[in-house]
């Protein structure tokens, strides 16, 4: 197994110093030159948007919650076919239109001379909220590399932390999904393989899913965990929340904004929906099935550890189905999906205090060559600090998730979703969204989130949305003279 993984590592290595020949100029190493294809980009989105929160913390949750889990799932499939039908080509022509090299480049493109005050607030809300997300992935490889190889999830999160930083500091952009294509393709492996394997393990042991479940927990078979009336409606939409995220993470959109021309959006489009259905629907089944073998005795000691830590469950299922080779397969995927993520992470962040701050700000400008070593020495600054966040916070790498994901979704999300698709949508609303969907989503969840049972992704989402419409037609953009 440990070979295995080996030869992963060495493979990925062959990969970023292949790629990293093609990123050439700071173009390049942000956002890829327009240099990649349709296909790739989707597999790299897909890769990046599902992290060690899916094959990790979807797992567990679903796990522990069983098939109330269903709404999160369906939130986020619904979330990802909505961005890649909806928004990708506008993105991709806004893009084309503007010369913007992130998210925040797009408003400032739109809204001249605001350039400082939107890119201080975006790459402040932007580096919060993702070292947060970052944390989450490094915390996540800590735990695979203890269940899989017995080392302490502090060497554990040293190691993954350390090839993410440096493989993303060596190419930026065309690197990172270079490699995000190869680990994509592993984590769909693992996601489609691990639960046949574990449906023929409980078929030809004569174990019966249904009555297990209904024996040890008869609300698990409940699509609503038991609950009914206005409980079940909140359980149902805190779930489908999800999808709101997805409209304004600049770590996916980004993908979108690099596409090459329509034909390349529409390729990408459906290999994108494909992937996801198919993730999704083995992730849940992961976590039904990990339940089933606990209740049944068969994983013996390993109930004692997901007794302590339901994110372990799919690791230990790999672990104990699987002959070392093919374990080491797999794990290479759930560590894939951690590096996938993060290095999209450090790109973002990165750029946006390099383009959205410095670029946009400082008097004396930097030449192509300095503004990419500049980028790459952030790249380790944030490396370091995601690393500090993940051993001080004992959050869940769901719990981590799901906070980043609401402030960085519902600051953005609205913003985005109003600036291509409606005309009157102005910088006071960039402003409403921005500010609204930060400070909403750390008040709703230390402050609202328990007395209401809304999560902070809905609630936060909703007021930012509303903020920003109100905004604009309070304060309506300048008509320019012809």
């Amino acid at each position: 197994m440990l070979l295995i993984f080996i030869l992963y590592l060495l493979a990925l290595t062959i990969i970023v110093v292949y790629s990293a020949r093609k990123s050439k100029s700071n173009y390049d190493f942000v956002l890829g030159g327009k240099k990649i294809s349709g296909v790739s980009l989707a597999i790299s989105e897909r890769a990046t948007g599902e992290s060690s929160w899916l094959l990790l913390g979807l797992t567990g949750h679903a796990f522990l919650e069983g098939y109330s889990t269903i709404w999160v799932a369906l939130g986020c499939v619904l979330g990802i076919i909505f961005i890649w039908t909806v928004m990708a080509e506008p993105l991709r022509k806004l893009t084309e239109e503007t010369g913007a090299l992130t998210i925040t480049a797009l408003f400032t493109k739109k809204f001249p001379g605001s350039e400082r005050s939107i890119g201080v607030l975006s790459a402040s809300i932007v580096g919060f909220f993702f070292l947060f997300y970052i944390a989450a992935q490094y915390s996540g490889a800590g735990k695979v590399f203890q269940e899989a190889f017995g080392i302490d999830p502090f060497w554990g999160m040293i190691i993954g932390s350390a090839m993410v930083t440096l493989y993303t500091m060596l190419g930026g952009f065309i690197t990172v999904v270079a490699t995000d294509v190869f680990q994509g393709i592993l984590m769909i492996i693992t996601l489609i393989v691990l639960p046949i394997v574990a449906l023929f393990f409980v078929a030809s042991n004569h174990i019966e899913i249904a009555g297990t479940i209904a024996a040890a927990a008869p609300d698990y078979l409940s699509a609503t965990a038991g609950k009914s009336g206005f409980s079940a409606i909140i359980l149902i939409l805190s779930g489908m929340s999800w999808a709101f995220g997805y409209t304004g993470q600049p770590q996916l959109l980004a993908r979108m904004m690099a596409l090459k021309d329509s034909k390349s959006a529409v390729t990408a489009k459906w290999v994108a929906i494909l992937w996801t259905l198919l993730a999704y629907l083995g992730a849940f089944g992961i976590g039904i099935l990990g339940f089933v073998l606990v209740k049944n005795g068969v994983l013996g000691e390993n109930a004692a550890v997901l007794a302590q830590d339901a994110e372990q469950i799919l690791p230990v299922m790999v672990m104990f189905l699987l002959t070392p080779l093919l374990s080491g397969i797999l794990l290479s995927g759930a560590v894939s999906a951690m590096m996938s993520t993060a290095s999209s992470q450090l790109m973002v962040c990165s750029s946006a205090v390099s383009e959205d701050l410095y670029h946009d700000l400082a008097k004396n400008k930097l030449s192509e060559k300095q503004m990419l070593w500049v980028n790459k020495l952030l790249i380790v600054l944030v490396g370091l600090i995601a690393f500090l966040i993940a051993l001080w916070f004992s959050d869940t790498v769901y719990g981590l998730v799901s906070y980043a994901w609401a402030g960085i979704g519902s600051s953005f999300g609205p913003a985005v979703l109003l600036l291509l698709f409606w005309k009157r949508f102005s910088k006071a609303g960039v402003f409403a969204s921005l500010i609204g969907g930060t400070s909403s989503a750390i008040i709703w969840k230390n402050f609202l989130l328990e007395p209401t049972g809304i999560s902070e992704r809905l609630g936060s989402f909703v007021v930012a949305f509303t903020l920003a419409v109100l905004f604009s037609f309070v304060f309506p953009k300048k008509e320019t003279s012809a």
